[in-house]
């Protein structure tokens, strides 16, 4: 199964590349998405509503912003993924560049946790690799 998770990650971060944030399939309806205290708006977001809201809340002040999967780590039931998010922002129109890791967590096909770790060794860790 880690290999269609893996296919099921890649194919949402093609989508977020292109700025379709409307992705939601391959998330369980109980799923934990977590935000790490060094990420604004910190905490956990329960369900594929909590996700819809926060993800409504993180468009809002952008006049355009895409997520792109630099690399893909296959670690068990999880995936974890290096990213890089651009985006411009409404009102300032100032560019900015962020990477970050999110570690994709499967049971039964579908991703019942999505956590955002900002340093790799963390990220690593995580997922269960070595550093």
């Amino acid at each position: 199964m880690s290999g269609e998770n893996v296919e099921a990650v890649r194919e949402i971060y093609e989508r977020w590349s292109e700025g379709d944030f409307h992705t939601t399939g391959a998330l369980d309806p109980h799923v934990v998405f977590v935000l790490r205290p060094e990420f604004p708006d910190a905490g956990a977001h329960l369900g594929t509503e909590g996700v819809a809201a926060y993800m409504q809340h993180f468009l809002e002040p952008w006049a355009h912003v895409t997520i792109e999967a630099e690399e893909l780590i296959e670690a068990g039931d999880s995936v974890l993924v290096a990213m890089i998010q651009r985006g411009v922002g409404e009102s300032s129109g100032a560019a900015t560049e962020f990477r970050y890791f999110q570690l994709w967590t499967f049971r039964g096909g579908k991703a019942i946790r999505l956590e955002c770790i900002r340093d790799r060794a963390e990220a690593l860790e995580a997922a269960g690799l070595s550093a």
